[in-house]
């Protein structure tokens, strides 16, 4: 899922060096093909996880890492990245970020381990944060405020196109290929960036100037990956594990160190002083949760579809379409609602659908055509979510002064990206308790014998990508694997209710601390 706001980020930004009228098409396509493939990597990983767990026989834990890595660096840094891009200069800075995030793709790409693959999705993650904002802004630089919107509407378009097809693109890859060239598709793709972006795009800075907020950076960064890693590693190494309960006394120090810093720097990366807007506090808090669940949810789908469904990776990727088309078709129509109704009622009602979507996800079982179990999840889930995200970036830039809406979006964006990251980490936990439990007592029931039962559930880890020791019979085999399917199935039954609780708590999120007012005119900080 795109988080929220970029759009925010582009119209929030004064004028620039436009660039000439034959120029336009390029600096578009560049702008478009750095996005696309930050947004690309974000989804197409997600349905390569299975391979990889099997590729490297490795634990739920190491392909969390795969997913968390990206998009820890790529939370913690984003603010910081966009403001370096101001001072130093957005070309530049988009350019290495290009480089980097094509350096590390071919790190990932080459990858014999897991733990180098984690390096190198770090690395990209890094990369990312200079290269989505980077891409943001010189669109925003690069064009008047008359012929902004046109082109965000370009943007917007080929950058949904691209997020549709990329986990078709990358599932194809990994089906007919291998997991590897997941990562090396953004090699010519960087390379035309480069090119592109060296030969039209003309440099801009903000002329203000400012300072990089490296300590809310460090903080953020640190807080982040001590909770994640705290969360992450509890799974394998138990709670009361030194290096657990270290991560996580670390992390939350961190946190609360951020919360002073930012409260005390000159320029702050999060300037505390727009929380006390009651509809920004709001919208966020609502970002948070309704990310969150879409979080969590696109790590455990595509398990659930390969694994446990026995789905191709190609098949896998294309499930996901109706949402993403259903929110492109309908994003026009979502804007409408906010010019009729405000950003309350949006908020208040898409949710409550997404939260029927996520519901819906709950019902089927093991078995069933994918027409009638998951395409109407989908269906419900886009809709709900094509009524959230318009509004959403409305009230967002709505809830502040001018000056501030450019902060705003790009906190509420960063806020997204969090909630996923954070999502991962602690469901993640919670799934892997629900298997291990449901998978023991399915074993007891059949009553498979003990010596097999604890080396299975030795490895309940795995989650639904358990690998059973080759001495067994096949008819025990197959009556084992069969309780893995259900025991996986049971825990994402409950992620996918919670996952509705989430959309449920965003809807009341809406309902108590959005102003009844239109976005015109809900109340701003002096």
């Amino acid at each position: 899922m795109k988080p929220p706001c970029d759009e925010g980020i582009i119209r929030s930004a004064g004028d620039g060096v436009p660039c000439r009228d034959k120029s336009g098409p390029w600096v578009l396509a560049a702008a478009i093909l750095g996005s696309s493939m930050a947004f690309i990597d974000s989804t197409v990983v997600n349905v390569a996880l299975p391979a990889l767990q099997s590729s490297f026989r490795t634990t739920v834990v190491d392909v969390q890492w795969v997913i968390e890595s990206y998009g820890l660096f790529l939370s913690a840094l984003i603010l910081a990245g966009g403001a370096l891009g101001d001072i130093v200069g957005r070309r530049f800075m988009f350019v290495i970020g290009v480089l980097l995030f094509a350096a590390a793709s071919a790190v990932c790409g080459f990858s014999p381990t897991i733990r180098q693959l984690i390096v190198g999705r770090s690395i990209q993650g890094i990369g990312a944060a200079l290269l989505v904002p980077g891409s943001l802004g010189i669109i925003s630089a690069s064009f008047t405020e008359d012929s902004r919107g046109r082109a965000i509407g370009t943007w917007s378009g080929f950058t949904a196109i691209t997020s549709a097809m990329g986990p078709v693109l990358g599932g194809w890859l990994i089906e007919h290929a291998s997991w590897h060239w997941v990562f090396f598709i953004n090699l010519p793709m960087a390379a035309a960036v480069v090119a592109i972006t060296l030969w039209h795009v003309p440099e801009s800075r903000n002329p203000v100037g400012g300072h990089i907020d490296w300590l809310g950076a460090l903080a953020a960064s640190a807080g982040l990956g001590g909770i994640v890693n705290g969360l992450i590693e509890s799974q394998t190494h138990g709670w009361r594990d030194p290096l657990v309960l270290g991560s996580l006394v670390v992390g939350a120090a961190c946190l609360v160190g951020f919360v002073v810093a930012e409260a005390k720097v000159s320029s702050p990366m999060v300037p505390l002083e727009l929380f006390q807007s009651r509809a920004f506090a709001g919208a966020n808090l609502l970002t948070l949760c309704l990310y969150a669940a879409l979080g969590i949810f696109f790590f455990l789908f595509p398990l659930n579809l390969i694994q446990v469904r026995q789905y191709s990776a190609t098949a896998t990727g294309a499930a996901m379409l109706p949402m993403i088309l259903l929110m492109f078709s309908l994003s026009r129509w979502s804007g409408g609602l906010v010019t009729r109704y405000g950003p309350r009622t949006p908020l208040i009602v898409g949710p409550l659908i997404a939260a029927l979507g996520f519901a819906l996800f709950a019902m089927p079982g093991t078995t069933g055509s994918y027409w009638r179990t998951f395409f109407p999840a989908f269906v419900v889930l886009g809709l709900g979510m094509a009524v959230s995200v318009a509004p959403l970036t409305t009230l967002v830039m709505s809830s502040v002064d001018g000056d501030h809406a450019g902060t705003a979006s790009g906190i509420n964006n960063a806020v997204a990206r969090v909630a996923g990251v954070l999502a991962i980490a602690i469901f993640g936990v919670l799934m892997v308790s629900v298997f291990a439990f449901r998978l023991a007592h399915f074993l007891w029931h059949f009553g498979i014998p003990s010596a097999v039962s604890q080396q299975v559930e030795a490895n309940a880890i795995q989650l639904a990508g358990l690998q059973l020791p080759a001495s067994l019979d096949p008819a025990r085999s197959g009556i084992i694997r069969t309780g893995i399917a259900q025991a996986f199935v049971s825990g994402f039954r409950l992620i996918t209710m919670l996952c509705a609780g989430l959309g449920i708590a965003s809807s009341i999120v809406a309902w108590k601390m959005i102003p009844v007012k239109s976005a015109a005119s809900v109340d701003a900080i002096d």
